[in-house]
């Protein structure tokens, strides 16, 4: 029972009635942030060892069992009979068990005892035999459940009975050593692994959702390389598939497999390849805020004092915490991560020998870990899981849109597709069995000359020739596809060099790219935005390799394209295209 950790105090008579030998006070259970329910004992009331087990473990599984849930109380329930119930059906599981002495026979109830519901219905229809018999802790007429009408409700925050789950997780575990001994396990060497190998251990029997990933990493608990790589509590290492907890950090089990699964989410969620060229630091704070969420709600094992929790950040992705953290650097800047301060807890660097073919098996690794055990943990009710996390997981298996594809549906949006019109001015090829009937034929649609877009190319030094040829040569593709005669051309570094309205073709090939100074884009967009023969409604797309001016005013309609693993220096309003070459 001591796998429970209930709060246990002892009291006198002065503060005790005399012949009150324990209770338990489900007060404290609001806050379980802070104090949890208490079990109050009477130093003064004389029994004997084994009755004072009985009575300790008899108030203990009054919360294992679930008896202050609000959800398991009956309806327009009476609180006296229902705490009488509840002490039969502790008392019945005791005596099974052989815990401690009882210090009432069961003879003396006569009614069922499969649950408590039924003992409390059986004890409504004999009201009478009430004050014949107490399997209580408290005195006679006295309930040894204080605060029953206080009972405990369960939100997405406080998502199940704890007491229950630490009950049912001991029971585990006895079997489970039980089970080992049977089958010549030699359970000692459990026995000898630590705190944090333990934890490990705990995901891969009893969490599904992270014990495919807890299978494959291994736990290094070594004091002197967490000093030299200043890793001041845990930081995991995505490409060696390695977590490194710092042994000195003094955790216990439950905040161990707080900070297990916060690294197994790192990896699982594929958070080194996400950051596309964001700052590796204020990147990793962000994903930090998203998981602690998660596993706050979760519930896995205790959160450590210290890290980074918001409840105002919840229900955001780690995109949008970055975004907000980079337009807040003086509030956000200076906050640490489970490694410590500045650094960031994700290791994604390729070891020595490392080959990209190792990298495409290993993404595909932690996308099915992560998916599997979904899967597994939701067909078994083995808790809740926040849907945003459940969003993330099984995007994972969504392959990513090519950035071609995407930077094709903005143009449909732009330009839809020109129909062609029926005419009787040139009339078709009359039918063989109508030669008298005239049909009219289909002539393709005018094109107007608002239909058009313009460019604007970084044409700075940072901004290879390779890169702009590939993203002019996807733009004249497109153009041509969706019948753009002429897009409005803009090449810009220290100062802008308008080229006019080019054809897709020239934009593919023949266009000479001047520039290679600065990059300042803002003059580049204000010319097109002011020309007078520019569409007052003609959409801008703007290739830039991200290293330009700390913000750009675009007051129409615009999109970004830009290399993968680059970004912006803030936050675009208009869309953003990531290309490769």
């Amino acid at each position: 029972m001591h796998a429970l950790y209930v709060n246990i105090q002892l009291l006198d008579n002065s503060k005790m009635d005399k012949n009150c030998a324990a209770y338990v006070d489900s007060h404290y259970s609001e806050r379980w942030c802070g104090e949890e329910p208490r079990v109050f004992l009477n130093r003064n009331f004389l029994m004997t060892p084994e009755e004072w087990v009985f009575t300790i473990a008899h108030c203990e599984l009054h919360l294992a069992f679930g008896h202050f849930d609000a959800d398991k109380i009956p309806a327009n329930c009476d609180l006296r009979l229902w705490n009488m119930a509840c002490d039969i059906y502790v008392t019945k599981f005791l005596a099974e068990a052989k815990i401690g002495e009882p210090r009432c026979s069961l003879d003396l109830y006569a009614g069922p005892t499969k649950d408590e519901l039924s003992i409390y219905e059986y004890l409504q229809q004999h009201r009478e035999l009430c004050d014949r018999f107490h399997f209580g802790t408290a005195a006679p007429n006295i309930p040894d459940m204080k605060n029953l009408d206080k009972p405990f409700r369960y939100t997405p925050e406080n998502p199940s009975n704890i007491f229950a789950r630490r009950f049912a997780e001991a029971l585990a575990s006895r079997v489970s050593r039980i089970v080992s001994d049977a089958g010549g396990y030699d359970f000692a060497e459990m026995q000898s692994l630590t705190e944090a190998q333990k934890a490990a251990k705990w995901f891969l029997n009893h969490y599904p959702l992270l014990g495919g990933l807890a299978s494959a990493f291994k736990v290094v608990e070594d004091l002197k390389y967490c000093q030299r790589e200043e890793i001041q509590i845990a930081a995991v290492d995505v490409t060696r598939m390695e977590i490194y907890v710092n042994p000195a950090a003094g955790l216990t089990n439950l905040q161990l497999r707080f900070v297990l699964a916060h690294e197994f989410l790192h990896a699982g969620l594929q958070h080194h390849e996400r950051r596309q060229g964001r700052d590796p630091y204020l990147w990793n704070v962000a994903c930090d805020y998203v998981i602690n969420g998660w596993l706050w709600d979760m519930r896995v094992g205790r959160m450590p004092p210290g890290v980074l929790f918001d409840e105002t950040l919840k229900k955001m992705s780690a995109e949008e915490i970055y975004d907000k953290i980079v337009n807040d650097l003086k509030k956000f800047s200076k906050l640490e991560t489970l490694r410590g301060y500045g650094k960031g807890d994700i290791i994604s660097d390729p070891p020595k020998g490392f080959k990209p073919s190792d990298q495409t098996s290993l993404d595909e690794f932690y996308k099915s870990a992560l998916q599997n055990g979904l899967e597994y943990h939701t067909e078994n009710s083995r808790g809740f899981i926040p849907a945003g996390l459940i969003e993330e997981i099984r995007a994972l298996a969504m392959p990513p849109i090519p950035w071609d594809v995407e930077l094709g549906k903005w143009f449909d949006v732009h330009f839809s597709p020109l129909e062609s019109k029926r005419t009787y001015a040139r009339p078709s090829r009359r039918q063989g069995s109508t030669p008298d009937i005239p049909r009219p034929s289909y002539i393709p649609a005018e094109i107007s000359d608002s239909r058009t877009f313009g460019v604007v190319v970084d044409t700075s030094g940072s901004m290879s020739a390779k890169l702009i040829g590939y993203a002019l040569g996807a733009i004249a593709s497109y153009s041509a596809a969706k019948e753009v005669p002429v897009a409005r051309v803009v090449f810009c570094d220290a100062q802008p060099y308008d080229a006019g309205y080019i054809s897709p073709e020239d934009i593919a090939g023949r266009v000479e790219v001047k520039g290679r100074g600065g990059t300042i884009l803002q003059p580049g967009v204000d010319l097109l935005t002011d020309a007078e023969d520019f569409p007052k409604d003609a959409p801008i797309l703007i290739i830039t390799d991200g290293w330009i001016e700390s913000d750009l005013n675009v007051k129409r309609e615009h999109a970004f394209l830009i290399p993968r693993g680059r970004h912006l220096p803030f936050k675009p309003t208009g869309k953003l295209f990531h290309f490769s070459e």
